[in-house]
């Protein structure tokens, strides 16, 4: 199955007309809560129309543009004209976004989009849109997913969870590698002087080139080509990459399937990434990994970091070899074809897993950071759990945690003095009545929102950290506490308290704010 005829781009002036045309109807992310109501908004989200259809049964601008763009109904050219004043409407058809067609003899002309164009909330309250092929978003009137060669997706929830895990601030140049529809270019432009897009797809570029037009954001360098081939040794202070990361056997769609054996694609923009970072520079990659009978796959992640980088990774999720084919076979709607079809296609991809020895297949979020260091920081861990996004910060802080640490041993932690996290709190658990608690966790409600039990020196210390005593002298005031030999007490724990300043729970204070004894 082929694609439509590429968008035309080459009219300059019609991008930022439109922008006003829907600017003008709040045609926008807030304008269509409004307007559909909660309702109707999240049926949308999960490709169900009617509430939104009847919703929009008044004839006004914003109903006609959420009937012709996200709903993919057709229009009267009367409708079209009002919602697309000022001759927008006839330029749109011209510029191949829009198109006429016969209606029936009762009924005349008729109004449809070609491509799928919806709103999109920027982090900074921006209203901006998101162009895409048509039926190939999350809530499409389509559905979710093509069989199409060279098809673009708009926006996914693997789209949104990069976004959120993306460490944010002003950068020189930042690289948006397999662009799609432009997502991740469109967030990088609001910090990068510069922003660089690259896609396989010459289609993803064109339809980049009107993401950011219709955003109002500034232009990209669009190049076209696979992986960093395109970028001629260039180095960035951030990549992002939501990549083909499906491992299937062969490369039939482009959007999703990396064309290389197994988990191969992912593997070799990890370990290229290193060479394409400048100094404490950021990559942040979506993506697939195998887990291979008799190997580890932590170790198999491991040996996918570039040297000199410091890594987190974070598997979210393992599917079983069959749960992992039927999720992508509906992906692309080939439950939908004839049995023996799917029967064929389902055992092609048990037979590339066979062969492979593969047994399930992971996803997650993959981090790098040039350090330099001589001892790099990797933590490859599984937190199937829920988050708060946006994780940005989290993730700018979990690194800046490796580097405290790294310039730490046990005496120097000792000596440290030490907060904890604002949005720590304690949880005995035990039996109703009990004297003493069987458990004590520590359980952050912000960011990864993690827990871990700590025992009762460990729920002491923490209880006590307010900045004015140092690691030491707590662990001093402990032992008296509970008769404990002091030394002992200082030898055992900064183990304890390296884990919880790993990962979040313990805070250290700058000398010049510590609070006075």
């Amino acid at each position: 199955m082929s694609t439509p005829s590429l968008p035309l781009t080459d009219r300059s002036d019609l991008a930022p007309r439109l922008r006003t045309a829907l600017l003008d109807a709040d045609f926008t992310a807030d304008g269509l809560l409004e307007r559909l109501g909660a309702p109707a908004y999240a049926a949308l989200a999960r490709a169900e129309t009617v509430p939104a259809l009847r919703a929009t049964r008044g004839g006004t601008p914003l109903d006609t543009l959420v009937r012709l763009f996200l709903l993919q109904r057709p229009v009267t050219p009367a409708e079209g004209g009002a919602a697309l004043p000022g001759g927008l409407l006839d330029d749109a058809v011209e510029g191949g976004w829009l198109r006429r067609e016969a209606a029936g003899e009762a009924e005349g002309e008729a109004i449809r989009a070609v491509i799928d164009v919806r709103p999109y909330g920027g982090p900074d309250g921006q209203d901006w849109f998101i162009a895409s092929d048509l039926g190939c978003a999350v809530g499409g009137a389509g559905g979710i997913g093509s069989t199409a060669e060279g098809v673009v997706l708009g926006v996914g929830g693997a789209s949104t969870t990069l976004a959120g895990l993306t460490v944010r601030g002003p950068v020189g140049d930042a690289l948006d590698l397999g662009t799609g529809s432009g997502i991740q270019a469109l967030h990088a432009s609001v910090d990068a002087t510069r922003v660089t897009a690259t896609d396989l797809n010459p289609r993803a570029l064109s339809f980049t080139a009107l993401t950011l037009a219709l955003s109002g954001a500034p232009e990209a360098e669009l190049l076209e080509g696979s992986l960093f081939e395109p970028i001629d040794g260039n180095r960035y202070d951030l990549i992002v990459s939501n990549p083909p990361f499906v491992i299937s056997p062969g490369a039939r769609l482009t959007y999703r399937d990396g064309g290389m054996s197994g988990d191969d694609l992912c593997r070799t923009l990890v370990q290229q990434a290193g060479d394409r970072l400048n100094e404490g520079g950021y990559a942040h990659f979506l993506a697939n990994w195998q887990h291979v009978d008799g190997e580890e796959w932590t170790d198999r992640l491991r040996s996918w970091v570039p040297e000199g980088c410091d890594a987190w990774i974070v598997q979210r999720e393992v599917q079983d070899i069959t749960q992992y084919a039927e999720l992508w076979l509906r992906d692309s709607g080939d439950h939908r074809t004839d049995p023996e079809t799917y029967a064929a296609r389902y055992e092609a991809w048990l037979d590339e897993f066979e062969a492979r020895n593969t047994k399930a297949v992971g996803f997650g979020w993959i981090t790098l950071r040039r350090s330099g260091a001589a001892e790099p920081s990797v933590v490859v861990e599984e937190w199937p759990h829920p988050v708060e996004q946006p994780l940005g910060e989290t993730v700018r802080a979990h690194f800046a945690r490796q580097d405290y640490l790294r310039t730490h041993d046990d005496a120097a932690l000792l000596a440290e003095h030490f907060t904890l996290a604002p949005e720590v709190v304690q949880e005995q658990i035990g039996l109703p009545g009990a004297e003493d608690p069987e458990h004590v966790v520590l359980r952050q409600h912000r960011g990864m929102r993690r827990a871990t039990q700590v025992d009762t020196v460990g729920a002491g210390f923490a209880g006590v950290c307010d900045g004015s005593l140092s690691a030491g002298r707590i662990l001093d005031a402990i032992a008296q506490l509970i008769g404990e030999d002091p030394v002992r007490l200082r030898d055992q724990t900064p183990a304890q308290i390296r884990l919880l300043v790993e990962q979040g729970f313990l805070e250290p204070v700058e000398e010049g704010t510590r609070a006075q004894a």
